[in-house]
């Protein structure tokens, strides 16, 4: 018998991440499960004007880009997971996307992964790299990803 009590949902705020909130939800509530949603600030988001001793990062701080992934955290809590019973964490941390994910889900003994990808191949999955892939292959449970809107499950 399969046992689901921990589901890990990584968000990037993106439409592709929401659309994965719906088989969170489901998985959530056929299991009783716990949902633990984290949000990576990506230590390399910056670039750099200049380079040199005086160059500097362009774009806000990885802590005020915390302050408001929290806040976009809590209104996806308070709003999407509200009328869920059952318990909610919620995590923003900064790093590399995909080493953080793996971390956490092995930190907290996570039973499931629940993430969207774009599920791009060939050259743009070559040169751009997948969170969601990287984190198939390292993670210490399954991990279900979740494909655009059109990509849905239906029953025959």
């Amino acid at each position: 018998m399969i046992r689901i009590k921990k589901i890990l949902y990584p968000t990037d705020f993106s439409d592709l991440a929401k659309h994965a909130l719906v088989y969170v939800r489901s998985f959530a509530e056929a299991y009783s499960a716990e949902v633990h949603v984290i949000h990576i600030v990506d230590e390399s988001y910056q670039y750099w004007m200049a380079m040199g001793p005086n160059s500097l990062p362009i774009g806000p701080a990885p802590e005020e880009l915390a302050n408001t992934s929290k806040t976009e955290l809590e209104k996806l809590v308070n709003g999407e997971l509200a009328s869920m019973k059952f318990p909610v964490q919620t995590a923003v941390v900064v790093g590399r996307p995909y080493l953080e994910i793996v971390k956490y889900a092995k930190d907290k003994a996570i039973d499931l992964i629940i993430i969207g990808t774009h599920g791009r191949s060939g050259i743009a999955q070559a040169l751009l790299g997948s969170v969601a892939e990287k984190v198939v292959r390292k993670a210490p449970c399954p991990v279900l990803t979740v494909r655009s809107p059109e990509h849905d499950f239906v029953l025959p």
